[in-house]
């Protein structure tokens, strides 16, 4: 995906590894809004050469036990082959990694072994070493909440979120930051007694109009073609992809712009119908959320009920913990809820 820029992002988040490792960082905001090709493009192209980035992505991965986790946190050495590794790593010549190297007899102690090897120590370990030879790690979790209702003894979220403070507040090893478009989890842990004081929330969230009509204009699009991006595509940066790609091949931008209005206005509906067939009188207070909007692109709320849940779960309103506020995931969500209103008469 094309990035765009983002040098507000990008100097916030310098700025908090210029730092000692002390908190825990969650990076937050609507789905699509760029998150992940903002964390990637400052792990490629931004990072000082004294850092090494691990990025672990959990998208994709169907993780239902801490084994299947493992699997994706660690990548799997011969003994030589990790000493050529590390070396590597010493020398500057790989800064960016998709996962932690582990030496595969001590892989084998964490599954296998007698006395079972704490892998956590082993990811402790590892980088307390990387900091001996001057180097300053970052651990970066794109999707943590993949793993949020894994049990061991204990929900593997526990656990990791345990590891994070050792290696942020205690141990100031590494910085690590943790990526999610689930806003119900955000609400989640924002409200952890363990992680009070021990992490901070930074929202990437999707471009203001100005940034929109900057971005739409260098790639040659006229004014009426961009109030029209706007009005539907908001500042989503994936629309904004879609928008740019289109207008290269030729294709008229408005009709483009329906054809995904269309599409959204009826994945909506149809969840309402289904809902309202299931549960009526669940579908009457969610009309009763969707009714907040008919005027405003945002509400304050003072708790999260079921009805907000059930919108926020099938992504048509995306929750902001800090300041208690619920908003469209993104205009077509805004435009597609207020037709539908008007459909059902209310």
């Amino acid at each position: 995906m094309e990035f765009f820029n983002r040098e507000k992002e990008i100097r916030d988040l310098i700025n908090m590894i210029k730092q000692e490792p002390n908190l825990i960082t969650f990076i937050y905001g609507p789905i699509n809004s760029g998150k992940t090709v903002l964390m990637y493009h400052l792990v490629e192209k931004i990072l000082p050469k004294e850092y090494v980035a691990f990025y672990i992505n959990l998208r994709g991965y169907s993780i239902t036990k801490q084994e299947e986790f493992l699997k994706v946190l660690f990548e799997v050495y011969d003994e030589n082959s990790f000493r050529k590794k590390f070396d590597r790593i010493l020398k500057g010549l790989e800064t960016y990694h998709k996962a932690i190297p582990v030496i595969r007899s001590i892989w084998r102690e964490f599954f296998f072994g007698e006395k079972s090897f704490d892998a956590f120590k082993h990811v402790e370990n590892f980088l307390q070493e990387l900091n001996n030879k001057g180097l300053k790690p970052i651990i970066i979790f794109d999707e943590l909440q993949v793993i949020k209702d894994i049990k061991i003894n204990e929900l593997l979220i526990y656990r990791i979120f345990n590891l994070f403070i050792r290696l942020t507040k205690e141990l100031k090893l590494c910085h690590v930051f943790a990526i999610t478009s689930d806003s119900t989890f955000i609400e989640r842990i924002y409200n952890e007694a363990m992680l009070q004081g021990r992490s901070r929330y930074y929202l990437v969230d999707d471009f203001d109009k100005e940034t929109v009509e900057k971005i739409l204009r260098s790639k040659g699009f006229s004014d009426e073609e961009i109030d029209t991006v706007w009005k539907y595509f908001g500042g989503k940066p994936i629309y904004l992809v879609e928008a740019i790609q289109s207008k290269k091949v030729g294709r008229n931008v408005k009709e483009l712009c329906e054809e995904f209005y269309r599409l959204r206005k009826s994945q909506v509906l149809d969840m309402l119908y289904m809902l309202r067939r299931e549960d009526a009188e669940m579908f009457k207070r969610v009309i009763e959320v969707l009714k907040n909007f008919k005027d405003r692109n945002e509400v304050v709320y003072e708790e999260i009920t079921p009805e907000i849940l059930w919108l926020i779960n099938k992504n048509i309103l995306f929750l902001e913990p800090m300041n208690r506020i619920i908003k469209p995931q993104s205009h077509l969500e805004l435009l597609a809820m207020r037709n539908i209103l008007e459909k059902f008469n209310v």
